[in-house]
């Protein structure tokens, strides 16, 4: 339980710029609490002290504006942003690395037992008052615009805006070999939207295949060289590191020329 908590405490940091400190965000932050207070309450709720999880549950609605079911499921990193308004039904299931923001409902459509609120996959954001409803599955990578009502499944990396939802884009998944050179460069590709077609990613997503086709061949070529008894043929290549690039504006330099104009360079 503790390793979850610095979990969900760290996850802070890279998912709001505003986060300073870790007191200061496990004393000001709303959906820290929410989370805190659902942990222990899910553990009393899963050693059938279901009153005891239902009360805490919601004292930490009262402190919070934060509503969440002992019943319901979490995983690691889980963030809520602000929170204000955030229900969370008694059967929803949440994945990993998932973000919250305020006003969203995770609720069903049904008054029968069982199954009746969502499961989301891992790394899923939910948009500021986006509600998703009944027994639907969002995948991996899904994202969900704000005041999406979102009642049908949502495949990985889709995107889902309006009322009712629907999809607007699928980010693209790349290669294997594009994702290899890419690391190995020490690059993260980014060119990952088919609805908003970027051409600087697609020229650089080329760049990556035509670069991943060119060290296939060195390599080939550096083990035939070798075993034709050449020596120092394989030559680790040395690892790139991330540098900061400050670009500066030039000064404008103007040289009077002969008839009276002016030359800038």
């Amino acid at each position: 339980m503790f390793s979850r908590i610095r979990e969900d405490v760290g996850c802070v940091f890279k998912r709001d710029p505003a986060a300073r400190n870790v007191f200061e965000v496990i004393t000001t932050y709303p959906g820290i609490h929410a989370v805190l207070f659902h942990r222990l309450s899910h553990w009393l709720w899963t050693h059938k002290l279901c009153w005891v999880a239902r009360v805490l549950s919601n004292i930490a609605r009262w402190v919070t504006g934060i509503e969440i079911h002992p019943g319901a499921t979490i995983g690691r990193r889980f963030f809520i942003d602000h929170g204000m308004g955030v229900v969370i039904g008694e059967t929803a299931e949440i994945g990993d690395d998932c973000t919250l923001y305020h006003g969203v409902t995770l609720g069903g459509t049904s008054w029968d037992a069982g199954k009746r609120h969502p499961t989301l996959g891992n790394n899923v954001v939910v948009g500021a008052g986006a509600k998703v409803l009944g027994p639907i599955h969002l995948g991996n990578g899904a994202r969900i615009g704000s005041n999406a009502v979102v009642v049908k499944p949502v495949p990985e990396n889709a995107t889902v805006i309006g009322v009712p939802g629907h999809l607007v884009g699928q980010r693209a998944t790349a290669s294997p070999e594009r994702e290899a050179i890419a690391k190995k460069m020490g690059f993260d590709a980014y060119g990952t939207s088919q609805d908003m077609p970027d051409p600087v990613a697609h020229a650089i997503n080329h760049m990556l295949d035509h670069m991943h086709l060119i060290d296939s061949r060195m390599e080939m070529l550096s083990e035939r060289l070798q075993d034709m008894g050449m020596e120092n043929t394989q030559t680790k290549m040395p690892e790139m590191e991330c540098c900061e690039i400050v670009s500066e504006a030039e000064e404008l330099t103007e040289t009077p020329l002969a008839d009276g104009d002016k030359r800038t360079r």
